[in-house]
C-alpha cells in the first residue's frame, strides 16, 4: 500500500500520564475578568474617599491594579461628556450674560458721570451769575 505523507504521526503521551488523567502541571487559560459599571463606580467612589495609604489596601482587597483604576477613571470621564459639555456651555452662557450686564452698567456709569459733570457746570454758572448780580446791585447802591 501506499503511505499518506500528509498525515502527522501521533506521538505517544509522556510516561506517567494517560489520556484519562491530564498533566497536572498544565494550567488552564485564565479568563479575563469583567467588572460591571456599578462595581467600577463603587470602587472609584471608595478610592476617592480613601485617605493616604488606604488606596493600596482597597486594591489588594479587591485584587486590582492601579492601572485598572486609571482606565476606569478615563472611562468615567468619557461616559459623562454630555454633563461636562452642558456644564461648560452653562458657564459660557452665564459668562456672556454677565459680560452684557457689565457693558450695560458701564454705559449707565458713563451717563451718570456726564450728568454729574453737567450739574457741576450748571452750579458753577449759577454761582457766577449770582456773583455778577451781587456786584451789580452793590454798584447800583
Amino acid at each position: 500500500m501506499h503511505e499518506d505523507k500528509s498525515r502527522v504521526p501521533v506521538q505517544a503521551p509522556p510516561a506517567g500520564s494517560s489520556p484519562q488523567n491530564p498533566d497536572p502541571e498544565v494550567t488552564p487559560v485564565a479568563k479575563r475578568r469583567k467588572f460591571s459599571p456599578a462595581y467600577r463606580n463603587r470602587i472609584l467612589e471608595e478610592i476617592d474617599r480613601a485617605g493616604a495609604g488606604e488606596i493600596g489596601l482597597i486594591l489588594r482587597r479587591e485584587g486590582l491594579y492601579s492601572s485598572q483604576l486609571a482606565g476606569w477613571r478615563k472611562g468615567r470621564l468619557k461616559m459623562s461628556p454630555g454633563k461636562q459639555k452642558k456644564e461648560s456651555s452653562d458657564v459660557n452662557a452665564e459668562n456672556r450674560c454677565l459680560e452684557k450686564e457689565v457693558a450695560k452698567l458701564k454705559l449707565k456709569l458713563l451717563k451718570a458721570e456726564a450728568m454729574l459733570d453737567l450739574q457741576k457746570k450748571a452750579a458753577d454758572m449759577i454761582s457766577l451769575m449770582t456773583l455778577r448780580l451781587d456786584d451789580k446791585s452793590e454798584a447800583d447802591s
